[in-house]
């Protein structure tokens, strides 16, 4: 690591001022962060005094005893030296502010050596003043901070409980663990054992270590990388029928560092966004790798908020990642001699994200907006990339055993259909499996095959229902909708999906109004949702083993195979070894 020095007038007037301690969990992060970079492979951390002292020891490569003092000034720091620099930022931490800032508001004793020297050095921190002694010590450093927020009372009024503010520390080391698999973190409190990683530089081990194998017997893989951008996004995601009541299941991270981004919330909503229930979200673990002068970290003290160069580019970037994992899609690398045939080659970047709503974004301001437009250009580099032969990457479907003749037992309340395998039982909702199957038909089909009707019931509507449909009519008849007026606030159907010709009209159109609900974002969608939910077999409906079979066999083609468009689950499977346990048998 460089030496550490002063910074000027000038770049210190270019970093966002602004508080930098506002909580306990505000000193473990800038502490942790500052281990991470000086190289550690392991970072211990623990709390006691209700969260007031903190104690955050490292293997790094120690402060050199010639820098200890600057290091405690404000505005030093060895990751930063020119103006330039702030768009070239490799390290995690690099205003200069955050031990200036806590030795301010606690008593602090560093204790720090580097390889180079058998002694290291102590320091003392008090009310701003620094004392330094030589010492024994291993190589690294350790922080010990006593009595945060001592000298100001009226920050310590408003701390929330002691739990809750190790709730927000416990978060933070999750997240940090989760960004750097090959660094073992280990979170005490009170003395005891509360989170600890290996450092197997395996980031599924490190999300069991975190979480549980629960969660990682339920996540996909998304690995993407576009050489000439320089962009690369890897880590998993859950499938649809895996799902959290909220947000805080979403550790997003650009070049390993945790991030609250718009863009980067709204590509994960999208991709599941006819996949999941509403109010329902996805765990999702995914770092995204971006050259540093392509986004600005530089926006807010705690560095949480980035702001991109090309905003759409890496929207669309990790929604078709994202889109390519669920999916089973793997990236490899094209061997030189081999050309892939044309129809094996999968280009995720997918031109529509909708029929209809083009999602683009304010660069002036953080919004993120969804018109009534298409988004139909890939990037420049995404064009440049197809054309470039010797990079070429191409996405393939994971390797799969071909499934065996469907054992099916056979139905349950004329609704679910019961599957013997040899690890379990399976039970699948017959309605929403086929539905799955004919939404993802129809958004592949061009042109869809209408039945003319001769005779059609005269379909009520409001003036204002009559207005959106006479303003969408088009989007009705790409779907196999013919739809004719009578009067202003009457109408009839010509023609409709030929899957659903038996279905009333009446019946249709009260559905889409309804799912619509003065709503015409993604309107084209939601009419896809109804004609599929209309043309699929019912709950209730005796089936034979023949059309069970039927059934289950398209469904087992699904690129999304988990839920429903509404984002219903389609399948529940019982472990043999669950039944067998439950009546006391071996297996």
């Amino acid at each position: 690591m460089a030496r550490i020095q002063q910074l000027s007038k000038h770049l210190i007037n270019q970093i966002a001022a602004g508080e930098v301690i506002e909580r306990p969990a505000s000193v473990v992060k800038e502490l942790a962060e500052n281990s991470i970079d000086a190289g550690a492979t392991k970072i211990s951390i623990e709390i006691n005094n209700d969260c007031r002292d903190i104690r955050v020891a490292d293997n790094g490569c120690g402060i050199h005893p010639d820098d200890i003092m600057l290091a405690f000034s404000k505005h030093a720091t060895s990751k930063i030296a020119s103006d330039d620099d702030l768009f070239d930022i490799h390290t995690l931490g690099f205003r200069g502010e955050a031990l200036a800032s806590i030795i301010s508001i606690s008593k602090l004793t560093c204790t720090t050596r580097t390889v180079d020297f058998e002694t290291g050095t102590k320091v003392k921190c008090e009310n701003s003043e620094v004392k330094q002694v030589e010492t024994g010590c291993a190589v690294g450093t350790i922080m010990d901070i006593k009595d945060l927020f001592y000298n100001l009372p009226a920050r310590l009024k408003f701390l929330k409980s002691p739990n809750t503010e190790f709730s927000y520390i416990q978060e933070l080391v999750q997240s940090l663990a989760l960004a750097h698999p090959e660094c073992s973190l280990e979170l005490k409190k009170n003395g005891k054992t509360m989170l600890k990683t290996s450092a197997q530089n395996n980031l599924l081990q490190t999300i069991k270590e975190v979480y549980s194998a629960d969660v990682i017997s339920n996540l996909k893989e998304v690995l993407k990388t576009d050489n000439l951008s320089g962009l690369k996004i890897s880590g998993y995601v859950s499938t649809p029928d895996y799902t959290r009541s909220s947000k805080k299941s979403y550790h997003i991270y650009i070049n390993s560092r945790t991030v609250k981004c718009g863009v980067f919330q709204k590509a994960i909503d999208t991709a599941y966004k006819s996949l999941i229930a509403n109010g329902k979200y996805p765990f999702v673990v995914l770092n995204l790798e971006i050259p540093p002068a392509d986004v600005d970290v530089n926006v807010h003290p705690t560095k949480k908020e980035v702001r991109y160069k090309n905003t759409n580019q890496i929207f669309n970037f990790i929604y078709t990642s994202i889109q390519a994992g669920l999916a089973n899609y793997v990236e490899r690398q094209q061997p030189k001699s081999e050309q892939p045939a044309q129809d094996n080659v999968i280009d995720f970047v997918q031109p529509k994200l909708e029929s209809s709503g083009e999602i683009f974004f304010d660069k002036n301001d953080d919004a993120v907006y969804v018109s009534d437009k298409i988004m139909e250009q890939e990037s420049d580099n995404n064009v440049q990339e197809k054309e470039n032969t010797e990079q070429r990457k191409f996405f393939v479907p994971a390797d799969k055993e071909p499934e065996p003749e469907e054992n099916i037992v056979g139905q349950y309340k004329n609704t679910y259909i019961l599957i013997e395998k040899e690890d379990g039982l399976e039970i699948v909702d017959q309605h929403i499996a086929e539905e799955r199957y004919i939404y993802e038909k129809l958004m592949s089909e061009k042109n869809i095959v209408s039945q003319m009707l001769f005779v059609s019931d005269v379909v009520p509507v409001s003036i204002s229902e009559a207005e959106l449909i006479k303003e969408n009519i088009e989007k009705f008849e790409k779907f196999g909708y013919g739809i004719e007026f009578l009067k202003d606030n009457e109408l009839i159907f010509k023609k409709v999906p030929q899957m659903i010709a038996k279905v009333n009209p009446k019946e249709i159109l009260a559905d889409i109004l309804e799912n619509i609900d003065g709503n015409i974002d993604r309107l084209e969608e939601k009419i896809l949702i109804t004609t599929s939910c209309k043309a699929s077999v019912k709950a209730g409906q005796k089936l034979s083993t023949w059309q069970m079979q039927e059934i289950i066999k398209k469904w087992r083609t699904t690129k999304m195979p988990y839920t429903c468009p509404h984002g219903r689950p389609i399948v529940k499977f019982f472990p043999h070894k669950e039944i067998a346990a439950f009546f006391q048998r071996n297996a």
